[in-house]
């Protein structure tokens, strides 16, 4: 197969298929939306390729047959329609201010108008978003496509700011509210964003407009699979660790199939090596300022529960942490461990954000300074494979030394134990190894077991004095945690670290090695 170019942050499907760029095909399920209903809404995080989905659609409806040779939809298509087609993007921003807003929907609209040749004079918001589709559709003779991209960016621009977000959310709510009045007029809408905001406050009415974002059939509508991969993808795969490639990228799940992040592909095709790319380009601060500020617990993000409920809606002034982070990429859905539709159970994707959020986060939760430098992820992964604990001891010392007295009141985690275990649980998320929280036995749950390829390392975390089970290693030792690991080959480690709520430090940090 011939390598082509790689459409990264392309998002014109004719450029794509005219230029000889990679094309993954969704078309089939532009095909399954037209069929089975005609107003959807569909939430995935920035990066996504949910605006390069929106531009196949719009490319579909307008007739251009050409483009589509060899794809799904191709023999399947009424290629003879032409459709008007209402775009309606704010991905590039409207300033702070509800002024910039109204001033750049009217641009939007004026657009439309140019492009369509339906005039309509100015006026209203509303009424002129009305006038251009019922203008539209008498002059082509055909009903309406209205295709909203980016449909929460003004909101999510200055979501810090409550009282400048409910403006926001108001002057949106006076243009997505016209729809609900123009349904003999058109014929297919679909809005697409990051987050779902209540739909009482954005949609205003458009009760028939159905959210799509946890149905499985449409798990893989955006985003890159397996076969993907495997197939569209394979001269890129050359000289590359599969199995890391799947580790590092894949694993977000919408109640359906699994997607690798484009965005982080096509960046590791182009450069040849693991990175960050998506966190580095795709996360907004106030995520990592909100989540610090609320004092979350890190070692239990990744196995939150919710229900699809508390998953798909934002409240403007009132953000639910575990909304915020499902809907903007950063916990996925666990399919092994969910019970829809009551119950899901998130986690972490892939490792690249597991590692990327501990390591943001940690910044939070204890300032690198110059005195900490020999703390890295790299002496980390080293002293594990050498199981040099002496070592260890001392690096987990210099790694709290450094924390400001009281630092840890700022975090506002649950005591003293919960801000430490959060802090050694952050080093060893970021230094990109596996971490298991609350690991489950015959006999409880222990705080911690990191795997590696060397070793089984089994961390139970107390503060001094004793607690009334005594100390951490005997808890370790009483319960028995290790006993699940003992076939496995490998050596198995049982480590129990005491925290001194006087010296902010290690009081204690006992190892056995049981196997």
């Amino acid at each position: 197969m011939d390598r082509k170019k790689l459409p990264i942050g392309i998002q014109s499907f004719r450029r794509i298929r005219t230029e000889d760029y990679y094309y993954v095909d969704k078309t089939q399920f532009a095909l399954q939306l037209v069929e089975q209903g005609s107003y959807y809404f569909l939430s995935r995080p920035r990066r996504f390729g949910k605006s390069l989905f929106l531009d196949t659609l719009a490319e579909m409806f307008a007739g251009n047959k050409k483009l589509f040779d060899g794809l799904a939809c191709y023999d399947a298509w009424d290629w003879g329609t032409v459709y008007p087609v209402v775009r309606i993007s704010f991905a590039s921003g409207v300033g702070p201010t509800r002024e910039g807003l109204d001033e750049r929907t009217h641009e939007i609209l004026a657009d439309n108008e140019q492009r369509l040749g339906v005039p309509t004079g100015s006026g209203t918001i509303p009424g002129r978003l009305s006038m251009l589709v019922r203008n539209a559709e008498a002059a082509y003779g055909q009903r309406v496509v209205v295709l909203v991209d980016e449909y929460d960016k003004p909101i999510l621009d200055i979501i810090t700011d409550p009282e400048a977000a409910q403006q926001m959310r108001d002057g949106l709510r006076h243009l997505y509210s016209v729809l609900k009045d123009l349904d003999d007029q058109l014929k297919f809408v679909m809005l697409t964003g990051v987050s779902k905001f209540s739909k009482v406050n954005i949609f205003s009415g458009l009760n028939n407009l159905e959210d799509i974002t946890l149905s499985p059939q449409y798990s893989t509508v955006c985003g890159y699979t397996e076969e993907d991969l495997d197939t569209v993808f394979a001269p890129e795969l050359d000289g590359l660790d599969r199995e890391k490639v799947r580790e590092w990228y894949n694993g977000y799940n919408w109640r359906g199939g699994a997607v690798y992040n484009p965005f982080d592909v096509l960046l590791l095709f182009r450069h040849k090596e693991f990175g960050h790319y998506w966190f580095e380009t795709a996360t907004p601060s106030f995520l990592v300022e909100t989540l610090a500020r609320r004092g979350s617990y890190l070692p239990q993000l990744a196995g939150l529960e919710a229900s699809s409920t508390q998953l798909g809606i934002l409240d403007v002034g009132n953000l639910s942490t575990v909304a915020l982070l499902f809907q903007t990429g950063y916990l996925t859905i666990d399919p092994d461990r969910s019970e829809p539709p009551d119950v899901y159970r998130l986690k972490y994707p892939n490792a690249e954000v597991r590692t990327s959020l501990s390591a943001a986060l940690l910044d939070y939760l204890r300032p690198m300074d110059a005195e900490t430098a020999g703390t890295g992820p790299t002496a980390l992964r080293r002293l594990l494979a050498e199981a040099d604990f002496d070592r260890l001891r001392a690096y987990v010392s210099a790694m709290f030394s450094g924390i400001p007295t009281n630092w840890h009141t700022r975090s506002q985690i649950r005591g003293i134990e919960g801000y430490y275990a959060s802090v050694f649980y952050a080093y060893f998320a970021a230094a990109g190894l596996t971490v298991i929280t609350e690991d489950a036995s015959s006999t409880g749950r222990v705080d911690m077991t990191v795997r590696t390829a060397t070793g089984i390392f089994v961390f139970e975390f107390n503060v001094v004095p004793p607690a009334p089970a005594g100390s951490a290693m005997a808890q370790i030792q009483t319960q028995r945690y290790t006993d699940k690991y003992l076939a496995e080959g490998l050596p198995v480690y049982q480590i129990g670290v005491e925290f001194s709520p006087e010296t902010r430090n290690i009081a204690a940090f006992d190892v056995e090695q049981v196997a």
